[in-house]
């Protein structure tokens, strides 16, 4: 094999390896939206405080995410993804010890910490290992991995990885074990495949002078960025649409006399669509250097896709408004994490912290979603008015993609 093939197989080996950590936080992540339901009955909770729960880990990118992503971008993927893993597998141990809303409450905010560092480390590692024209296909690799964990939470943990080990306490307990030994697994595979030794040496030497002189430059170079602006628009319609569905959904089509299991698995199926949506919208707007045209796309099919949810009851047009709904904000997510390394400005070397600053005030909608979801229901008695707020972000959506002006296409 030759050293160009060599080098580009050991990168590949290590976004796999880093995806294993995403798909672990995303299953431990949605084993509580999974159960969601079992969890209100027997730990007795309101839609409110249920929406809280469910939009709790999105809450925690608010205050954390900008500072994580500049702390990912100057301590090492080695020890940030490994405190990752360490953090959020020790809070859902602790999550199924659980016995109210505020033990629940506080393991699943530390699930969110360390859900920080595996969303923000992964774009760093992709964008140290490959060239910035190259980043899509590797970014839709660990984003189908995180799809598949979220996917497995709903269509195996519930219906048959829980009832096994006897409940959602065992199955948060041994997935929390998992997380932690993976963690191990995670340091040693850096470590032996060389990972810090990637960076070129020019953007070693630039960032340590970065790291005692200007971080508040780069920061202030962020916030200032038009563009990287309007992707902190469309990623808060992506996190309040994606973490409202996901943590919803499920109740949602059970409310309406689907039993838990095709509830479950209809919750698979948005996944399913979003992993397409993934692979798909990425690389047919590289070819055809149109991700503007891909933002906007993706707004209208999100926007239809939620009217089929709330008009179609548990029939086929539910389906297929789960289906048009997964795929449109399954295409937004590649987007958001790929257009921010080409904008002039960011690059390489500032990824980590600019998408750390989509986050931070992206996943207020993520928090919003689910929360507003649980809140409207508990005022209205419908899902419906949440269901509507949804919609009316991917207007939203829309409207950014049409304005932005330094994007490819």
């Amino acid at each position: 094999m030759s050293e160009q093939g060599e080098v580009t197989l050991r990168a590949y080996g290590l976004v796999l390896a880093a995806t294993v950590s995403y798909t672990s936080l995303t299953f431990i992540w949605f084993t509580l939206p999974a159960y969601l339901s079992v969890i209100i009955e027997e730990v007795g909770l309101t839609g409110t405080e249920a929406g809280i729960l469910a939009g709790a880990v999105p809450l925690t990118y608010i205050p954390l995410a900008l500072f994580t992503g500049v702390a990912v971008d100057r301590i090492g993927l080695d020890y940030s993804l490994a405190a990752g893993l360490l953090i959020f597998g020790l809070a859902q141990i602790g999550r199924s010890f659980a016995t109210g809303f505020p033990s629940l409450l506080a393991c699943t905010l530390l699930i969110g910490v360390g859900a920080t560092v595996i969303t923000f480390g992964l774009p760093k590692l992709v964008s140290i290992l490959f060239p910035p024209a190259e980043t899509g296909f590797p970014s839709s690799i660990y984003l189908v991995g995180a799809a598949a964990g979220t996917a497995s939470a709903f269509a195996i943990g519930r219906p048959v990885i829980g009832p096994f080990l006897g409940g959602w306490r065992p199955l948060f307990l041994w997935s929390g074990v998992f997380a932690v030994g993976y963690a191990v697994v995670w340091f040693t595979t850096a470590r032996v495949f060389s990972l810090e030794g990637t960076t070129p040496e020019h953007e070693r030497s630039e960032d340590a002078t970065l790291a005692s002189n200007s971080i508040s430059r780069d920061i202030r170079a962020i916030l200032a960025h038009r563009e990287l602006r309007l992707v902190v628009v469309v990623g808060t319609v992506y996190l309040l649409v994606i973490h409202g569905m996901q943590g919803w959904l499920p109740t949602i089509l059970e409310s309406r006399g689907m039993d838990p299991g095709p509830a479950g698995q209809a919750t698979s199926l948005l996944i399913g669509a979003n992993v397409v949506g993934i692979l798909v919208v990425p690389t047919v707007a590289d070819r055809l250097e149109a991700r503007r045209a891909a933002v906007m796309t993706c707004g209208c099919v999100i926007f239809v896709g939620l009217a089929g949810v709330l008009a179609g009851g548990i029939g086929l047009l539910m389906a297929a408004g789960v289906v048009a709904t997964g795929f449109g904000v399954g295409g937004l997510s590649p987007l958001i994490r790929a257009i921010p390394p080409e904008l002039e400005g960011i690059g390489a070397r500032l990824t980590g912290t600019a998408v750390g600053f989509v986050f931070a005030v992206g996943e207020i909608g993520g928090f919003l979603g689910p929360v507003l979801i649980g809140t409207l229901h508990d005022l209205t008695g419908s899902f419906a008015p949440g269901l509507l707020v949804l919609a009316g972000g991917a207007v939203v959506a829309v409207g950014a993609g049409y304005a932005m002006q330094d994007v490819s296409g």
